[in-house]
């Protein structure tokens, strides 16, 4: 874990990023409380607290407990996963817009998973490894058309060839929708991108794959962070590249086809949480790695918590609206007259 200290970084460092990420903490043990609180349902915030201090009626011991409970563990879950795997494709393309849903890994694992339902599959471990095999191969794809070694030399092709293998795998999905009804309704549910109606047995199958992945980004920070400095140095430092380059693509896979299989596609969480966590840390990818973990859940509860008020009694789905807060922050990073580099 020495690869993911977060005190003082030295002279260069940003002082005060302990502070940063308890502050971090704080506001997401409250938008975490506001989700066991809010819904659209009748169980308000007087009911759902009178339940979170031992009391209330059952009709809100249920709400609270098998709703909201889960979908607020889930959405942490999903959103660690996907902050984390949007910063370690910026870190390794050195791209500040590699992003999973831009780069063909979330739509891998959408089809994937789209196919195993499509198929019959229920059981919710089957799923997870399907769709991380499917975000492997996408994300393979993508980086197979743009030659992994020159990742960083054109950031356009990168992104070319991703929104076109994205376009590819979700025209491919629709293509499901259209050959059985009876799987078409539960894809359709699906792949919109929701935490409503997640079940706990989803994050139970899906926690050993992602204290897997986290435990490699442990273990790849350091290499990272000299890879950040060029090929030669990190060489020179006794990093292997190559390597390198190939378990973040596992991790990234793992990652992503977890989050992917029990959420559905959840667009620019992978985009806008680094974005967000280098403006606070700078450019060090140990520290970036640190405030994804706090920013990636604020952001997917925040989300969450506020599509089930928008449209109250009913919900607007969770992947539009992290669409609709991402694309502002993809715009004005491409209006950039020169892209931050990484």
């Amino acid at each position: 874990m020495a690869g993911l200290a977060i005190g003082r970084a030295g002279p260069r460092g940003r002082p005060g990023l302990a502070r940063i990420a308890l502050a971090l903490g704080g506001l997401l043990l409250l938008a975490a409380l506001a989700s066991l609180l809010l819904g659209a349902g009748e169980v308000g915030p007087a009911r759902a607290l009178a339940v979170l201090l031992g009391g209330g009626d059952e009709e809100a011991r249920f709400v609270v407990g098998a709703l909201r409970g889960p979908r607020t563990l889930i959405g942490i879950v999903v959103g660690v996963a996907l902050g984390v795997a949007g910063a370690l494709l910026q870190a390794v393309s050195r791209n500040p817009l590699a992003e999973p849903g831009l780069l063909g890994v979330s739509a891998g694992a959408a089809f994937a998973v789209a196919l195993a339902l499509w198929l019959g599959a229920s059981a919710a471990t089957l799923r997870i490894a399907v769709g991380q095999l499917g975000a492997l191969v996408g994300c393979a794809c993508v980086l197979s058309v743009v030659r992994l070694r020159g990742l960083g030399g054109d950031p356009v092709r990168l992104i070319l060839a991703g929104a076109t293998f994205t376009a590819l795998l979700g025209s491919l999905t629709s293509l499901l929708l259209l050959f059985d009804q009876r799987s078409a309704d539960e894809i359709r549910f699906w792949v919109i991108g929701s935490l409503a109606g997640r079940r706990l047995e989803d994050l139970l199958a899906v926690l050993p794959s992602l204290a897997v992945a986290l435990g490699l980004t442990l273990w790849m920070a350091r290499p990272l962070a000299a890879l950040a400095l060029g090929e030669r140095v990190a060489a020179g430092l006794g990093h292997r590249p190559g390597r390198v380059r190939l378990v973040v693509v596992l991790v990234v896979a793992l990652l992503v086809g977890a989050a992917t299989a029990i959420a559905g596609p959840i667009a620019f969480v992978g985009l806008v949480v680094p974005f967000a966590a280098r403006a606070l840390a700078g450019p060090d990818i140990r520290r970036t790695l640190w405030l994804c973990m706090p920013l990636g859940p604020l952001m997917v509860l925040g989300a969450d918590v506020t599509s089930r008020l928008l449209v109250a009694p009913s919900e607007l789905p969770l992947g539009v609206l992290t669409a609709l807060l991402g694309a502002p922050v993809l715009v004005a990073v491409v209006r950039a007259r020169r892209l931050p580099t990484l």
